[in-house]
């Protein structure tokens, strides 16, 4: 192995090192307790090393945001592909975005809700982004009846983010989250809830 690619492989690992601890730090205090210098600390590295590989905290946060994505898409990919048909497959991935978001919510803020410098939406976002899109798309796509995919897939998101936002802020009472999933997609999929249907 060369000095070159030892090296290279010492930054990827200090890379990795900074944002596993963003997001541990995150998920324990919220991100507003995520610093430049709480980082610095936490990986016993100086704060010019930190630097030397981001720009700041919304670069570190951004970083994190991308490896969110990227666990994302695994697991709607894996709810999508479980699922017997496509009716199915929209509510499985439902389900399993709501139960990132609530299972991880430091990563999904660090995705959905915190200022990052990334070109969502755009041919330029990075792969992870258009990989957890793709995963949603693929779901909504069966449902599309002509409409265009991008913007129907994109309200779709934007459906679920909203109902997963307002229900964690405390404005949409938990209780009634189930209901209103099954309302979404019985608008997406044409097919009635119904008593005692399960996601």
């Amino acid at each position: 192995m060369s000095i070159q690619s030892r090296k290279e492989r010492e930054r990827a690992q200090r890379e990795k090192l900074i944002i596993t601890a963003a997001l541990e730090l995150a998920e324990a205090e919220g991100w507003e307790a995520v610093t430049t210098r709480r980082l610095a600390e936490r990986i016993e590295y100086s704060q010019p090393v930190l630097y030397s590989h981001f720009k700041g905290k919304d670069a570190i946060v951004a970083a994190v945001a991308v490896e969110g994505c990227a666990d994302l898409a695994v697991e709607l990919r894996a709810a999508r592909t479980a699922a017997p048909d496509a009716t199915s497959a929209l509510a499985r991935i439902s389900a399993a975005y709501v139960a990132f978001a609530d299972r991880r919510p430091a990563l999904y803020d660090a995705i959905f809700n915190q200022t990052v410098d990334l070109p969502f939406a755009t041919p330029e976002a990075p792969a992870a982004l258009h990989a957890a899109f793709d995963e949603l798309a693929a779901a909504v796509g069966p449902h599309a009846n002509g409409a265009d995919l991008g913007l129907l897939t994109e309200t779709f998101w934007a459906a679920l983010h909203g109902l997963v936002t307002l229900m964690r802020g405390g404005r949409l009472p938990r209780e009634h989250h189930d209901t209103r999933l099954a309302l979404l997609l019985e608008r997406f999929t044409g097919t009635p809830a119904g008593p005692g249907r399960t996601l």
